[in-house]
């Protein structure tokens, strides 16, 4: 009974949200398990452009670090945040959530070509979160329930955690500014005098939700009835 209801609600996970999340927990399983090496997935432009491990432009986004508190606060900011940007500003708009990801990916991993970052979900994450807050800027919120803020200073408040735990800001810095800068040009430059969408989602991308979510629904179909 335990198994069906977490699956239940797995399944009610919208999917961008639901295949982040996962890859992301199976990449931190796989690293406690010593299945791969943190060796083997943080970013290096060195091993990308001479060794061609191209692979590195995907995986420093999925691991978060093995089974620890930091794993588990970056885990819940992520899905958090991650489920409800695509259930709100995105809800059925799946391929403009897709190229919002894609966006942040690119950007963050060529800011990260110039500085020192071995792994890039955190910046991620924080971009998640600077865009979610900056478009519903009247929720109130509290920091453990100590500190009463309104949604816009939740970037802010993550830095100063941060800082009061002896992390590096850098991540959390980059990751408001590429929020920053996909929220301008989302959000403020379009609804400007002579503005307009620079990020317009590709119709190929389109094309291609579209087509998943078809065979979703056909195999769905399929294996109801067989």
């Amino acid at each position: 009974m335990a198994y069906h209801t977490l699956r239940q609600e797995y399944m009610l996970m919208p999917p961008v949200t639901r295949a982040y999340t996962t890859v992301c927990l199976l990449t931190s399983i796989a690293v406690q398990l010593d299945v791969v090496s943190p060796f083997q997935l943080y970013f290096n432009p060195l091993l990308i452009t001479q060794k061609f491990e191209i692979w590195r432009l995907l995986t420093p986004f999925f691991f978060f670090g093995t089974f620890s508190f930091n794993f588990l606060f970056n885990m819940i900011f992520t899905y958090r945040y991650c489920r409800m940007l695509e259930e709100g500003s995105f809800r059925g708009r799946t391929a403009d959530f897709v190229y919002m990801f894609i966006f942040g990916c690119i950007t963050t991993v060529i800011c990260a070509w110039f500085v020192n970052l071995l792994f890039l979900g955190h910046s991620l994450t924080t971009m998640f979160v600077y865009i979610w807050a900056r478009r519903n800027p009247y929720v109130r919120m509290n920091f453990f329930g100590l500190l009463p803020f309104r949604a816009p200073y939740l970037p802010w408040v993550l830095v100063a955690f941060s800082v009061l735990l002896g992390n590096s800001v850098l991540v959390d810095i980059l990751g408001i500014a590429i929020g920053h800068l996909y929220f301008f040009l989302e959000d403020v430059f379009p609804n400007q005098p002579g503005g307009r969408r620079l990020l317009a989602t590709p119709r190929l991308l389109y094309l291609h939700i579209l087509t998943y979510f078809v065979l979703n629904v056909v195999t769905s179909f399929d294996l109801r009835h067989f």
